[in-house]
């Protein structure tokens, strides 16, 4: 087993908060406090999640608690992401693009929750 940067779920989640990190430049300040942080905030718990449950993987049923828990945490994000769209903060390419990253962190996360021992927990 490698490390959780090995991790394509991990790589896809951190580049999808990082994503999420850069166009959320263009939201108005009055929403910094409110869309602004909870979509940063749910796009890095992905990652978070993620970490806490690969270091504690020998007891599968945190792991996939953690994982359940990113993937939570990762369709919150659609949500936000849903709500930048229609606020018009974001462009329609944008949202589709963010989306469609979220929903494969979501299918990889998945796979994570079905089949933890691919994963190291014993």
């Amino acid at each position: 087993m490698g490390t959780i940067n090995d991790l394509l779920a991990y790589k896809k989640g951190f580049k999808l908060a990082m994503d999420i990190f850069n166009v959320k430049q263009k939201f108005p300040v009055e929403e910094r406090y409110s869309l602004t942080s909870q979509i940063v905030k749910s796009s890095r718990s992905v990652c978070i999640n993620l970490r806490e449950g690969y270091r504690k993987r020998i007891y599968p049923a945190h792991f996939i608690s953690k994982c359940t828990d990113a993937d939570m945490e990762n369709y919150e994000t659609q949500g936000w992401l849903e709500f930048a769209f229609h606020c018009k903060y974001i462009t329609e390419a944008e949202f589709k693009t963010l989306k469609s990253q979220s929903e494969e962190v979501g299918r990889l996360l998945n796979d994570m929750i079905n089949n933890p021992g691919k994963y190291g927990a014993k």
